[in-house]
């Protein structure tokens, strides 16, 4: 049996918000917004590079990743036939660094920066 709040709320007074505690609903998208930023996966692609004469190199977006804080990194081509679920950004090198003969391709990892804005438009987002 459950034992009754010896100091049950007053209907005539209902409870005070905190007094630095915005509660308008652009306060909460606001919060919203930050919540998103500060959460947000690191975005990042993985870039093919390969020397086309000697002494000159090309190179070409081979796939893009999300790394999040706690938790497994997300890689997918960009014709998106394979996805990857690594540990770490680097592993997704090893996938597309190749020795073929005399063309050899080396892999990086080029970081996108942090957004500083979100938005719940994706117009306005983007």
């Amino acid at each position: 049996m459950e034992t009754p709040n010896p100091n049950p709320p007053s209907p005539n007074h209902p409870p005070l918000p905190f007094p630095w505690a915005d509660t308008s609903p652009e306060a909460f998208d606001k919060e919203l917004c930050d919540l998103v930023v500060a959460v947000a996966p690191r975005i990042f692609a993985v870039v093919q590079e390969y020397e086309v004469d000697p002494g000159v190199k090309d190179g070409c977006v081979a796939a893009w990743g999300m790394a999040f804080d706690d938790g497994p990194v997300r890689v997918i081509t960009i014709d998106g036939a394979r996805q990857f679920v690594l540990n770490t950004p680097e592993r997704a090198l090893r996938w597309f660094t190749g020795h073929g003969g005399e063309d050899q391709v080396s892999a990086r990892l080029v970081w996108l920066g942090r957004s500083a804005a979100a938005d719940f438009t994706h117009a306005e987002a983007a």
